[in-house]
């Protein structure tokens, strides 16, 4: 498997300059000015950190998949029309299980 790069705030840093839609930069503006990131260059740092880790893991999927289906076979369509299925029932249950805790919660509140 592909490991995952590990980022680092006193990694080494290089200036570019990139063109961005002008309402991603107000958003980050407005991150900023939430204090949910440093700064602008902080926010886009860890955007392109998430972005490089979602790659890497997709690619580590895809690598875990060609590997079970070189020993197992292709996964069929009804394969993964059944896990769909079963995906599905079981986030049922845990919005069930989440209403009966927020329910059992404003009971006892």
């Amino acid at each position: 498997m592909t490991a995952l790069p590990k980022y680092d705030e006193g990694m080494t840093k290089r200036r570019i300059t990139v063109t961005v839609d002008a309402d991603l930069l107000d958003e980050a503006s407005a991150a900023v000015s939430d204090g949910d990131a440093s700064s602008v260059s902080a926010w886009v740092n860890q955007a392109m950190a998430d972005k490089s880790e979602q790659r890497h893991r997709l690619k580590a999927l895809g690598e875990a998949i060609a590997d079970y289906e070189a020993e197992f076979g292709e996964i069929t369509e009804e394969e993964m029309a059944e896990q769909r299925r079963e995906d599905l029932k079981a986030a049922e249950q845990v919005r069930a299980d989440g209403r009966r805790r927020r329910a059992q919660r404003e009971l006892g509140a």
